[in-house]
């Protein structure tokens, strides 16, 4: 699999490029590659593909941010970037590029968008959801499935709006093409240009009867289950996107995208910083002396730790490996254990005579960096 362009390098801007650079370096580029333009060159196809890709998710605030802080692999998973746009979704971007309803090379070279098909292209209304996941779906990705309401093509027409699908005519004011030309007179010569054609707004077609499920709208309301494969290492407010899960437009087009945000659950003792996760373990100053076998919890179950004799409140273990999982595949974070010495709130008579005859003790003051044997075993004496 061939290795992916940075997607700055692609437009030839700088990562602090602002979004009227981008825009411009990609039209400038978008005319250079463009394949009515290069018809004998077959990589123009591919980089004019590479071009739009990159545009697609540098011109989205959202999708940016995470490829600045992902790469590439935030793209992936069936989420973000243009990877599987074709080229209705590429022509599609032109109207905000070029400040019209198609393709430039309709006002610059005399129509030549025609040739794949000549008519607007529209695009559906994206849909938004909520994904909640809880810190074990977070740390090794997961397959979810979701109900989602949403306008698909009707099943009668196809999406035209037309009655069974066929009882439609042909624009007369653009025959069909769904553009008509405009030539004005100027002192420089004749100026050709193009616009939507008012009459069917750009479709070519004329409905003459509505499609009696759908009233002409083309599309209709429907519950479908839709999977979702999250990567592993998102993170809580990251938004994911599934191309071509939105809703449909009326009479025909290109569909909306699915945009997920994630929603991380609190876990009920773990804390995740970054790729690591944080454990905060309480201990008796018993065991903090003498040392003891305890059992942690992991996102994978528990595991069992060795405290040494004499640790103090404070120190970290580390579990390596024990974390989430970088989403750019780059290994795993770890898991670390705050201890904390606990100090009993209350004493019985006993327990507080036993600790008073240790007051005096040089052993029992803090001796920083000394092992000092004879209060442990002072303190097992006291307490078996």
């Amino acid at each position: 699999m061939a290795t992916k362009r940075d997607y700055y390098e692609v437009l030839g801007v700088s990562k602090g490029a602002s979004q009227e650079e981008i825009k411009k370096a990609y039209r400038k580029i978008a005319i250079k590659f463009h394949p009515d333009k290069n018809p004998d060159d077959p990589t123009a196809e591919d980089k004019f593909k590479e071009a739009a890709e990159a545009y697609e998710v540098l011109s989205d605030e959202q999708k940016r941010q995470r490829y600045d802080q992902f790469g590439h692999q935030g793209m992936n998973g069936g989420f973000g970037g243009g990877g599987g746009m074709n080229m209705d979704d590429i022509f599609s971007q032109f109207g905000d590029i070029f400040g019209g309803g198609g393709s430039p090379f309709e006002s610059f070279f005399g129509g030549g968008g025609q040739t794949r098909g000549g008519r607007r292209t529209r695009k559906g209304s994206n849909l938004r959801i909520k994904l909640k996941l809880n810190l074990e779906e977070i740390a090794n990705g997961v397959e979810k499935k979701i109900k989602v309401k949403r306008y698909v093509a009707c099943h009668v027409c196809g999406g035209n709006g037309a009655k069974n699908g066929t009882d439609m005519q042909t624009c007369n004011s653009c025959q069909g093409s769904g553009q008509v030309r405009k030539v004005v007179n100027t002192m420089l010569g004749q100026m050709v240009s193009t616009a939507t054609c008012p009459t069917c707004n750009g479709e070519g077609r004329i409905v003459t009867h509505n499609c009696e499920t759908c009233h002409g709208s083309g599309r209709e309301l429907q519950e479908e289950v839709i999977t979702i494969n999250v990567p592993a290492g998102v993170m809580d407010g990251m938004q994911l996107s599934m191309s071509g899960k939105g809703n449909v437009p009326e009479r025909g087009g290109v569909p909306g995208d699915l945009l997920i945000q994630i929603e991380e659950e609190q876990h009920a003792s773990l804390k995740r910083d970054g790729n690591n996760v944080i454990y905060d373990q309480y201990i008796s100053f018993v065991d903090a002396a003498l040392g003891a076998d305890i059992e942690v919890p992991t996102i994978t179950g528990k595991v069992k730790i060795n405290i040494k004799p004499g640790t103090q409140s404070g120190e970290i273990f580390r579990l390596r490996g024990k974390g989430i999982k970088d989403i750019n595949g780059y290994g795993k974070g770890d898991q670390l254990i705050h201890i904390n010495v606990w100090t009993p709130k209350s004493l019985s008579s006993d327990e507080r005579a036993k600790l008073e005859s240790l007051r005096d003790s040089s052993n029992f003051a803090p001796h920083p960096g000394k092992n000092d044997k004879g209060f442990f075993e002072k303190v097992k004496d006291y307490f078996q």
